[in-house]
C-alpha cells in the first residue's frame, strides 16, 4: 500500500523530468537550427515527450522559453523561497547570474544571432521595469513622476538605460565563455549601475539649480 502523498511527489517528479527534457531538446535545437525555426513538433521529438505532455506544461515554445527567463527574474526578485525574499540586492543579483550561468547554453543562444529579437526585448522590458521599481518606490499620496508612458506604466530615462545595459552585461559575459564567476560580473554589473545613477541623479540637481 502506497503511503499517502506518493502519488503526488512522483506526479511532481515525472513534471519536473519532463520540462527538463523539453528545456534540454530546446537548447540543443537552438543551437543547431536557432529559435525562429523550431516547431514544437521537433522539441517534442527530440525529447522523446508526446506532445500532449509539451502541452500540459506549456502554450508554445515562446512560453517555455519564457519559463526559464521568468525562473531568473524570480532569483533576481527574492521570490523563489521564502529564504531568498530576505536576501540583499547584491545577493540577489548574484542569484541571477548564477542561474544565467546555469542555464548559459539556452542564453547563449538566445541572446545570439541565432536566437530572437523577441527574447532580447523581453529581457530589457523586464529588467527596466525591475530597476523602475526599485529606484521610485510608490510614495504615499503621490503618484510617481511621468517621464514617459508605457502601456500606462511610468518608465524613466536612467531605468531604460540600466535594463538595456544589465541585458547587454548578460550579453557581453555570455558571448566571451563568462570570463569571470558570476559574483564578479554582478559586482561589475552593480558599479556600473551605480555610476549610471549617479550621473542622472547629478544631472537632476544640476537642472534643479
Amino acid at each position: 500500500m502506497s503511503q499517502p502523498g506518493t502519488g503526488r511527489v512522483t506526479e511532481n517528479l515525472r513534471v519536473r523530468r519532463t520540462r527538463k527534457l523539453l528545456r534540454d531538446a530546446l537548447v540543443e535545437l537552438m543551437e543547431e537550427r536557432g529559435f525562429d525555426r523550431l516547431t514544437v513538433g521537433e522539441i517534442t521529438g527530440r525529447a522523446m515527450v508526446s506532445r500532449s505532455a509539451f502541452y500540459r506544461n506549456y502554450h508554445d515554445k515562446f512560453h517555455l522559453a519564457e519559463q526559464i527567463f521568468d525562473d531568473a527574474m524570480a532569483a533576481l526578485l527574492g521570490t523563489v523561497t521564502d529564504d531568498t525574499a530576505t536576501r540583499s540586492p547584491a545577493e540577489r543579483w548574484v542569484a541571477f547570474f548564477e542561474h544565467i550561468d546555469r542555464y548559459h547554453r539556452f542564453y547563449g543562444v538566445l541572446l545570439s544571432r541565432k536566437g530572437s529579437p523577441w527574447f532580447a526585448t523581453k529581457m530589457r522590458a523586464a529588467l527596466t521595469d525591475m530597476v523602475e521599481r526599485h529606484l521610485r518606490p510608490p510614495a504615499e499620496g503621490r503618484a510617481p513622476a511621468d517621464d514617459g508612458v508605457r502601456g500606462g506604466a511610468s518608465e524613466s530615462l536612467p531605468a531604460t538605460v540600466l535594463g538595456a545595459m544589465f541585458t547587454q552585461s548578460v550579453t557581453w559575459w555570455l558571448e566571451h565563455d563568462r570570463p569571470c564567476p558570476p559574483e564578479e560580473i554582478a559586482a561589475r554589473s552593480a558599479r556600473l549601475a551605480g555610476a549610471v545613477i549617479a550621473a542622472a541623479n547629478g544631472g537632476a540637481e544640476s537642472a534643479g539649480a
